[in-house]
């Protein structure tokens, strides 16, 4: 599979090996240029690439770039093609990027980036902290094997980013339609908490819309108020303890 990858923050860069490794035809791009691209990222095969390369003849465009900077690439996609999947890896936080008016009015956070790409995305590997996808991926069929919510609203382009997913070492969990997909967003019961298949789907169901900003927003603030670097478990334990 051609792969572009747009991004080389933690998620991408990560990604981008994975798949490299596995096989696929890797491209990957920042906003600086091929020259910049940490070699972390190209060790097992994937090649840097300026972005405007990164996203021709592509099968699957993943997108991993800061939620707030998602307009600044959308140019990006002018040319693309309409069967190209492009599946989104970023999270709303405001204290982060700024408030997006149109998030904090409801709109679900996926619809917002398919609609400033003006095209529709899959949704993936959001609900993951980057030392999950780094370090806890397992083969299909290992015991514990945590699963990982995929929403779109194409069948197809769902199946392709479940395979995906399956291949980063995660089992794949069908969210639906993007229009659910707030159940997988920052900080719901199936956000960043390393639930297995048989935990996620009654997560995902015991989401509630109205609480996940408030959640996402005091979680932010505990956050802020740690005195040291929490690790990979004691981060999770915080976002499950959050739904205790």
């Amino acid at each position: 599979m051609r792969i572009g990858v747009i991004g080389t923050g933690v998620i991408g860069a990560t990604l981008a090996r994975t798949f490299s490794a596995g096989g696929h035809d890797v491209e990957v791009a920042n906003s600086r240029g091929p020259e910049t691209v940490d070699a972390v990222a190209l060790e097992f095969g994937a090649h840097a690439a300026r972005a405007e390369e990164a996203v021709q003849g592509k099968d699957v465009i993943i997108l991993s770039v800061p939620f707030t900077r998602i307009p600044d690439v959308a140019g990006l996609f002018a040319s693309v093609p309409g069967e190209t999947v492009v599946i989104d890896t970023s999270n709303y936080f405001p204290q982060l990027g700024g408030p997006i008016d149109a998030v904090e009015g409801g709109q679900v956070e996926s619809l917002w980036v398919a609609e400033q790409l003006g095209r529709p995305v899959v949704k993936a590997w959001n609900a993951a902290l980057a030392g999950t996808l780094r370090t806890r991926g397992r083969p299909a069929g290992s015991p514990g094997r945590i699963a990982l919510p995929v929403a779109a609203d194409s069948d197809e382009a769902r199946h392709v980013g479940m395979r995906l997913v399956d291949e980063s070492g995660f089992d794949p969990f069908d969210a639906g339609v993007l229009a659910d997909s707030w159940r997988q967003q920052p900080m719901t019961p199936a956000y960043c908490t390393e639930l297995t298949r048989d935990d996620l789907g009654p997560a995902l169901a015991a989401a509630d819309k109205a609480a996940a900003p408030r959640n996402r927003d005091r979680q932010m603030e505990r956050f802020a108020t740690l005195t040291s670097v929490p690790t990979l478990d004691e981060t999770v334990d915080l976002n499950r303890s959050l739904h205790h």
